[in-house]
């Protein structure tokens, strides 16, 4: 067992005085030395917290023995280090942000797809009748995603209500969303009913909790994740590497932010590109007098 572990989460449940939660909440994690980034809204909790065993413990336990979220399923990762280095726990509109504030449209807790445990969407996945439907942003699924998965072009998940049009073509087959924890397909699939699919699941506990239960067969790459790890293994039976280098297109795993801050583009880059371009996407970018010092992680711990 590793001394570190990493918890990955998300809640749809009404919380009132959201706000003033927030900052109880920090307040409790930074009491148990956690670390971590958490999305607090009207609609719920959203969350990637790190820290010990006995920290993670007590803190599952802490949300556990509060009867608004019971049904909180956690992912848990055993870590060698904590994935954050700050702690931050924040209230916002949305915990993932949509852009479509009519829960008519959009209400996880009233209306989503059918969703599928891990073993039955490798049964379903395959099937002439179905399509895989990656609801992530592009850097997500450029570095990994499900074999034969329809992607979409979008930066952000806002972006998404507006590509429903793209997916007319697939009104009559099954349509199976995924993301990486299952938090985003609560609303992509719930979306899609609103818009007419009648046939849409999605992929319970998303990749990681796929990975975790029947081997991540068929996803192929790595899984972005939202923490210093930047991305990890999903797949051990058939793993391929898909992702390549943004400057000399060799195959690489290994995504960064370009060390030049007003830039900050997230790619994939290989540590040859890496060390001769200092952790930057261009030369511009290398010359730039705000470049940020490159230690070969190409990860900058945000200041908010």
């Amino acid at each position: 067992m590793k001394p570190y572990q990493t918890l990955l989460y998300y809640c749809y449940t009404p919380i009132a005085d959201a706000e003033n939660y927030a900052a109880v909440h920090l307040k409790f994690c930074k009491s148990l030395g956690l670390t971590g980034r958490i999305i607090i809204a009207q609609e719920g909790i959203n969350g990637t917290v790190s820290g010990t065993v006995a920290q993670c413990q007590a803190y599952k336990d802490y949300i556990h023995n509060d009867d608004r979220f019971v049904a909180l399923d956690f992912k848990t990762d055993e870590v060698d280090a904590p994935s954050f280095v700050k702690m931050h726990c924040r209230y916002k509109s949305e915990i993932v942000y949509s852009g479509l504030k009519d829960p008519n449209v959009i209400n996880p807790n009233h209306r989503t797809g059918v969703h599928l445990a891990a073993a039955d969407f490798l049964k379903m996945k395959d099937l002439d009748d179905v399509v895989l439907l990656d609801v992530r942003s592009n850097y997500e699924h450029n570095i990994g995603k499900f074999k034969n998965a329809v992607t979409l072009d979008i930066d952000n998940f806002r972006d998404f209500p507006a590509k429903i049009n793209e997916l007319a073509q697939y009104r009559d087959k099954k349509i199976i969303t995924y993301c990486t924890g299952g938090i985003k397909c609560e609303k992509a699939s719930a979306l899609l009913l609103h818009e007419g699919f009648q046939n849409v699941y999605q992929l319970h506990g998303g990749i990681v909790k796929y990975g975790k239960e029947v081997a991540g067969e068929d996803f192929e790459g790595k899984c972005y994740v939202f923490d210093n790890r930047i991305a990890v293994d999903v797949n051990t039976v058939n793993p391929v590497v898909i992702s390549t280098c943004f400057n000399c297109a060799t195959a690489t795993t290994k995504m960064i932010n370009c060390a030049n801050p007003e830039c900050n583009e997230h790619f994939t880059q290989c540590d040859t590109c890496g060390e001769t371009l200092d952790g930057c996407c261009s030369t511009t970018c290398q010359n730039h007098p705000r470049k940020r010092p490159y230690n070969g992680t190409g990860y900058y711990v945000k200041n908010f």
